[in-house]
């Protein structure tokens, strides 16, 4: 059976017919041609497949399509600013030498963006468990985590100033 369903995808408002079984991994990759999401084991075991819905890190291949009506989705490609400017976690990634062959690369940043979104200072412990649902075959994940604690420390050397800053005008 068909439906329309009207969502958010990237910033941009989409009315879409889309078929009852599709999945959003099925509407991003193979209708839309968003690519950057990828298909591992198609049972949500390894977060290969992870968007962002309404902030939430969601597996893509277990998602029903017709679940995103009046929602959010965010998927790797729009992360990145129009220009071509890299999100800061995509930049950590590339400087830390969290991306390696690339495939898990996608839905560790975005599992990532839904951590540091609800706690930007997130500790080692916190960043392990939110990347948990994603495999990588390539890093061993030391890279990876590092990769995510280097925005995590930003964020945390913000506090500290503007923490730093209310103290000196009491």
């Amino acid at each position: 059976m068909e439906r329309i369903v009207s969502f958010v995808l990237n910033g941009s408002e989409m009315q879409l017919r889309i078929q009852d079984h599709w999945t959003l991994l099925h509407l991003l990759r193979e209708e839309l041609g968003l690519l950057g999401t990828k298909e591992g084991c198609g049972s949500g075991e390894c977060g290969a497949c992870t968007v962002l819905v309404d902030g939430m890190a969601v597996n893509s291949c277990l998602y029903l399509a017709a679940e995103i009506e009046g929602k959010t989705v965010l998927t790797i490609e729009g992360l990145a600013l129009p220009d071509g400017t890299l999100h800061p976690i995509q930049e950590a990634f590339v400087e830390q030498g969290g991306i390696q062959c690339g495939f898990c690369s996608p839905g560790m940043i975005l599992s990532a963006k839904a951590l540091l979104d609800e706690n930007p200072a997130a500790g080692e412990e916190e960043i392990k468990e939110a990347i948990a649902g994603n495999i990588c075959r390539c890093t061993g994940y030391v890279q990876i985590i590092e990769s995510i604690q280097s925005v995590s420390s930003r964020a945390q050397e913000k506090v500290k100033v503007v923490a730093w800053q209310a103290d000196e005008e009491d």
